[in-house]
């Protein structure tokens, strides 16, 4: 088992567990992600989950058994592989729930990106991230179309043609992070915007996150149109009955 599970109240948290090899994104790790996000995601009492990583690093990214043999692993492998990566950066991206990255070390390369396509990013003082693929001949394929997302065109220009490590309290000027904490209250701060964000509404967050995902795509009038009917079927729905009745009767919201 390359992760260790276990729940806070209405968040679980997924630790990578692999700390002796700095959790890289294997092909081992890569799989109990994605049924640890499927559990979550069928899991009615799970509203947030967040992601860390054991030891000294969030994740240093490739596999290195897996780059010693990229070259010569033929197209077919090499297809599968990449195919499981995208299928877990867009798994967590899309994912319906919130999802929060804690940085407590180096985030490199895939473990960048896995960290760029959850919803939040807390990261310590003292980490770095970087999307350092074309130092090694590679590129950051599946990673840039998410950092696109994240920081605009410039910013993901300078970070993936450079490849370099960014500070932390770089990665938040470029708004690339959300919040920056002391290694020490890494965990405390991303727990408490977990908290923070497990008391809305579920049905808001999930449809928030849909909406979140379209819209960059879309036009202009397209995106009002797909608005307006989210902002009319979510009236149809037990949580907006709960939040009004809550919000008249002075009271906290029970969803």
């Amino acid at each position: 088992m390359y992760l260790s599970i276990a729940d806070q109240s209405r968040v679980r948290v997924l630790t990578l567990n692999d700390p002796a090899r700095r959790n890289p994104l294997s092909p081992g790790l890569v799989k109990d992600l994605l049924e640890a996000l499927d559990a979550a995601e069928q899991d009615p009492g799970v509203r947030v989950v967040v992601l860390t990583g054991a030891g000294q690093a969030f994740s240093a990214g490739a596999d290195l058994e897996f780059l010693k043999n990229v070259t010569a692993a033929g197209a077919e492998a090499n297809y599968a592989h990449s195919r499981e990566l995208m299928r877990l950066f867009h798994r967590t991206h899309t994912f319906p729930k919130p999802t929060i990255a804690a940085i407590n070390g180096p985030a490199v390369a895939g473990g960048a990106g896995l960290a760029t396509a959850c919803d939040l990013v807390v990261m310590g003082e003292e980490a770095s991230i970087g999307y350092t693929e074309v130092r090694i001949g590679f590129v950051a394929a599946l990673v840039g179309v998410l950092l696109v997302r994240n920081v605009g065109e410039k910013h993901a220009r300078e970070l993936l043609l450079t490849g370099r490590l960014v500070s932390a309290q770089e990665a938040y000027r470029m708004g690339l992070v959300n919040k920056v904490a002391p290694l020490e209250q890494l965990m405390d701060e991303a727990l408490a915007l977990a908290q923070e964000v497990s008391a809305n509404a579920p049905t808001s967050l999930s449809l928030t996150k849909e909406l979140l995902n379209a819209l960059p795509s879309m036009g202009l009038e397209d995106g009002f149109r797909l608005a307006s009917i989210a902002n009319a079927w979510v009236r149809e729905t037990g949580d907006l009955a709960e939040g009004i009745a809550a919000f008249f009767e002075k009271r906290p919201p029970r969803f």
